[in-house]
């Protein structure tokens, strides 16, 4: 089948890597490096399980790299505001 192919995933990862660079939020960079990161070991013959399996382990390789994402870029200076007052209080 086609998802079987290490090629499909890698162009589904620089279609995401584009998508990123349109909407620069970290929302699509971790799916496309989970989606490399498959189309890579698809082509260098690591397994050849189906579409159900593969889509499980993007998943999975989304989650961490996400958490890597998130522990190396980390939060940007006001982007969690913490509310130490209520505005009814005035």
């Amino acid at each position: 089948m086609i998802w079987e192919s290490g090629w499909t995933w890698l162009i589904i990862a620089a279609v995401l890597a584009v998508l990123e660079l349109l909407a620069p939020a970290y929302v699509f960079l971790g799916i496309a490096i989970s989606c490399a990161v498959v189309g890579l070991g698809l082509l260098a013959g690591i397994a050849s399980p189906g579409l159900p399996l593969l889509l499980v382990v993007v998943a999975a390789l989304s989650g961490v790299a996400w958490l890597a994402l998130r522990r190396v870029v980390g939060v940007r200076h006001g982007q969690v505001r913490i509310w130490d007052r209520d505005i009814n209080d005035d």
